[in-house]
C-alpha cells in the first residue's frame, strides 16, 4: 500500500509527550497496519519513540537522538538518519518488523483558552489576549507550545498562560439557565454608532445576561451598560466558574 503522509510535515506525526497507554489506545483503534505517531521517549530526555499499529498490537521503537561531530543523528536500531523526515521517508518503503509506514494516526483538535493577557517577547511567540481560543498544533516542551490563532497564525505559547478550552456544544438558548446568569464573551463585537441598542463586546469579558430572545438577540449587562448581543458570541459559565468568580468578588 502507498504511504499517505508527508515526513516533512512535523505537526502530523509528531505528538508530544504521550505515554505509551495513551499511544496504544489511538493507534488501536486504527484499521491500517503501518499507521503510526512519534512521542517523547518517557525514559531518556531528547529521545523519541516510533509508535506503529503493526497486526493485533502496537510496537515502540525507541529513536536515540545523537550528538556527533556538532551535529545530530537520529539512531534506530542499527540506522542512522540526519533528521527525522529522512528516517520516516526509509521506512515508507521499507519494513520495520511486519508493515512499513503507510498514515499517520489521526489528530483530535485540542483547543487552550488564555487565562492572561501575552504580549509575546520573541519573533516566534504567539501574543494573545486573555479569553482568547487557541489551536494546539505541537505540544514541543513542558513549557512551551506550539499553537494556532484564529487568524491562522502559528507560535509559541507558554503554557502557564492557558488552561484547556473544551468546546461548548451548540449555542442555544437553554431553558434550564435561571437568569440572570454570567457568560463568558467568546467573540468580539463592535457595536456601530447607528445601532444604540447592541452592546460592544470584548472577548474575555463577563456578561451578565437578562434575557433569551428566541430570535438570538439575547438581552445582557455589562459594567452597569444594558444591551442586546447575539447569543452565539458568549457561553454560560460553568458552576465551578462561577464558584471561582464568586471567591474573587469577595
Amino acid at each position: 500500500m502507498e504511504a499517505e503522509f508527508d515526513p516533512h510535515d512535523k505537526a502530523s506525526w509528531y505528538f508530544g509527550p504521550l505515554n505509551r497507554e495513551e499511544t496504544n489506545n489511538i493507534l488501536m483503534k486504527a484499521r491500517e497496519n503501518g499507521t503510526f505517531l512519534v512521542r517523547d521517549s518517557q525514559s531518556i530526555k531528547g529521545d523519541f519513540v516510533l509508535c506503529v499499529k503493526e497486526d493485533s498490537k502496537v510496537s515502540h521503537y525507541i529513536i536515540n537522538k545523537i550528538h556527533t561531530l556538532g551535529d545530530y543523528q537520529y539512531r534506530i536500531g542499527d540506522q542512522q538518519f540526519p533528521d527525522m523526515p529522512n528516517l520516516l521517508q526509509f521506512y515508507k518503503s521499507h519494513y520495520l518488523d511486519t508493515t512499513a509506514l503507510v498514515k499517520v494516526a489521526p489528530k483530535t483538535t485540542e483547543k487552550v483558552i488564555a487565562k492572561y493577557d501575552f504580549p509575546g517577547r520573541d519573533p516566534e511567540d504567539l501574543p494573545f489576549k486573555k479569553g482568547e481560543i487557541l489551536e494546539v498544533v505541537i505540544k514541543d516542551e513542558e513549557k512551551w507550545w506550539t499553537c494556532r490563532n484564529k487568524a491562522g497564525r502559528e507560535g509559541q505559547v507558554p503554557v502557564p498562560y492557558v488552561q484547556k478550552y473544551d468546546e461548548p456544544k451548540e449555542s442555544k438558548p437553554s431553558p434550564t439557565v435561571q437568569l440572570p446568569a454570567p457568560a463568558l464573551v467568546t467573540q468580539e463585537r463592535i457595536a456601530t454608532p447607528y445601532d444604540k441598542r447592541m452592546l460592544t463586546l470584548k472577548v474575555g469579558t463577563i456578561i451578565t445576561v437578562t434575557k433569551m430572545n428566541v430570535n438570538g438577540q439575547w438581552e445582557g449587562e455589562i459594567n452597569g451598560t444594558s444591551g442586546m448581543f447575539p447569543f452565539t458570541h458568549v457561553r454560560f459559565l460553568t458552576s465551578e466558574e462561577c464558584e471561582k468568580l464568586k471567591q474573587n468578588a469577595s
